[in-house]
């Protein structure tokens, strides 16, 4: 069976939909993508709800698969290390790594997404449809229930496959669940933290009012404020904030006075640079963060769901949009083996990716309470300084638990989260008990780290924790 005889429906033209709609399309496969939304390259639909992505070796990955890497890193903002201000406006720069070749980026979603509807429109076989919403998909037919947000009018459309990359609220996915004609698992659970987009403006002059080149963080234990650099000297600011917990949440931040009080109290040297905050805070929406875990991802051969539509994140790792793209890499790899067999490509491509995709879940949990809390800890300042150490004098042998997650994109995240966790494990279990210290002799330091890393990583496999 040859692949451009095969139609396939895209449901959803975010970034993971229009790289995977590029991506076909490059294989010679006719591809139809329907969109709810208008195209956000003719009207701004992003405002205050879109967190700043950061792009990584994983997502650049996927932009070396469908050749437009060159193009994707004049959008890119390096970003070197973490940033971190204390609540007098103190500030210390915490590297990602301590190989200057590794950071990562601050990207604009929609000036990367605009990028890939671009790329794939230029090829005669893909076809875009805005404006038109999925109300359901029958499965077992392939066929997909549209609504035009114009003429109000209802189609439906058929193709030999169908894939939803329509993100956490998929219809697909919905489908899947109502219809009881299959055993579907399905899991959702939010943080209890919301997040309101905020921003700091450049200067008169365009540029930029704090350090260009690293990710802002005011941790404050329960609560913080993140911010990304844009191109325009801009940065995107979030805060992240309990709904009703805690002194200020954002139940009770509810007059321009006691907002002002928050910033002023919590993070005056940002408030500093925000006299726009008060329009944006009572401008933009409390959005919910949560992670999303389902099975199976696929119903035989008919249809498939990719990116968040599976797998959805809360985004403090800055992996949700690399892992998306890396569906792609990993699905077109799978296609190598199986085309024209589409069952066997969901089935294996299913069993190949969610293990990988749960880790990074979880990994993005983790990294929630360490950006807000474990950042500030002397004990967790020392595990880092030792582990950028470590990797400046022996790049070869040794990364990082952050490292490995963000920076090698040949292995998986699972693997990534078993190693990294274990490394953590010993360096923090060592400094605690003093058998280790900055001044100590990095090779000695090098060696006592594998040595303990092994032993926890064998007493967790005959736990059966891995």
């Amino acid at each position: 069976m040859k692949e451009k005889q095969q139609n396939i429906l895209i449901i959803g033209a975010g970034l993971c939909g229009s790289l995977l709609a590029l991506r076909l399309a490059q294989r010679g496969y006719n591809v139809s993508i329907y969109e709810k939304r208008p195209d956000l390259r003719k009207v701004d639909i992003s405002a205050g709800r879109s967190i700043n992505l950061a792009f990584s070796d994983r997502g650049n990955k996927a932009m070396k698969l469908v050749g437009i890497e060159h193009k994707v890193k004049t959008l890119c903002i390096p970003m070197h290390g973490r940033m971190i201000h204390d609540v007098h406006g103190n500030t210390f720069q915490s590297n990602y790594s301590g190989r200057a070749n590794e950071y990562i980026n601050s990207i604009s979603r929609g000036a990367l997404n605009s990028l890939l509807l671009d790329e794939a429109e230029k090829h005669k076989n893909v076809n875009i449809y805005f404006n038109k919403k999925c109300k359901s998909v029958d499965f077992e037919k392939t066929t997909a229930l549209f609504k035009d947000h114009h003429t109000k009018d209802e189609f439906v459309e058929d193709a030999d496959v169908i894939i939803a990359t329509d993100g956490a609220g998929s219809v697909m996915r919905k489908s899947y669940y109502l219809a009881k004609k299959f055993l579907f698992s399905f899991s959702q659970n939010y943080l209890t933290h919301g997040y309101k987009e905020l921003s700091i403006l450049p200067k008169e002059n365009s540029d930029y009012k704090i350090h260009k080149n690293a990710l802002h963080i005011w941790p404050r234990k329960s609560f913080m404020l993140i911010a990304l650099p844009n191109l325009d000297g801009s940065f995107t600011v979030t805060l992240f904030l309990s709904y009703n917990e805690g002194e200020y949440n954002f139940n009770n931040l509810t007059s321009e006075a006691r907002v002002l009080e928050f910033f002023q109290k919590e993070f005056p040297d940002a408030l500093a640079v925000m006299p726009n905050l008060l329009d944006d805070f009572f401008s933009n929406p409390t959005s919910p963060s949560g992670t999303i875990k389902c099975s199976p991802w696929h119903y035989k051969g008919n249809t498939l769901l990719m990116g968040d539509a599976a797998h959805a994140i809360v985004p403090f790792y800055g992996q949700g949009m690399n892992a998306s793209f890396e569906d792609v890499v990993e699905f077109d790899a799978i296609l190598n083996k199986y085309k024209g067999n589409w069952e066997t490509v969901f089935s294996e491509y299913e069993k190949t990716r969610k293990k990988d995709t749960d880790a990074i879940a979880d990994l993005a949990i983790d990294n929630f309470h360490e950006m807000k809390d474990h950042v500030a800890n002397p004990i967790f300042q020392e595990k880092r300084k030792i582990e950028m150490a470590l990797e400046k004098e022996f790049p070869n042998d040794y990364s990082s638990k952050y490292s490995l997650v963000t920076f090698n994109e040949n292995i998986g995240y699972h693997e990534a989260m078993l190693q990294g966790r274990a490394q953590d494990k010993a360096i923090l279990n060592m400094l605690s008990d003093g058998e280790i210290s900055l001044s100590d002799d990095m090779k000695s330091i090098l060696k006592k780290v594998k040595t303990e890393t092994t032993t926890i990583l064998e007493n967790n496999r005959i736990a059966g924790l891995q």
